[in-house]
């Protein structure tokens, strides 16, 4: 049996702030679901959702209507306003 080893919660806390930049970078071409952010920054998908729903709940990014066909919501980021 293989067990998965996984971070302390609190390191995936403390780094949610670095981690937009890279997946707001994923984005750029693009909506994408969480696996798919996932590999394209190299991060576990479990430590990507997290910072995808803080990215979520604070207008960084937004869930599109309709999941895939594998169930998955794709995400896109929420475009800048010019002031």
């Amino acid at each position: 049996m293989t067990m998965k080893v996984t971070r302390d919660v609190r390191e995936v806390i403390r780094e949610e702030p670095l981690m937009h930049r890279p997946i707001l970078e994923s984005l750029a071409d693009g909506p994408l679901t969480v696996p798919e952010i996932a590999a394209a920054i190299g991060r576990p998908n479990e430590e990507v959702l997290y910072w995808v729903m803080g990215m979520r709940r604070y207008g960084k990014l937004i869930e599109l209507p309709e999941a895939d066909d594998d169930g998955y919501f794709q995400y896109a980021a929420v475009p800048k306003v010019a002031s």
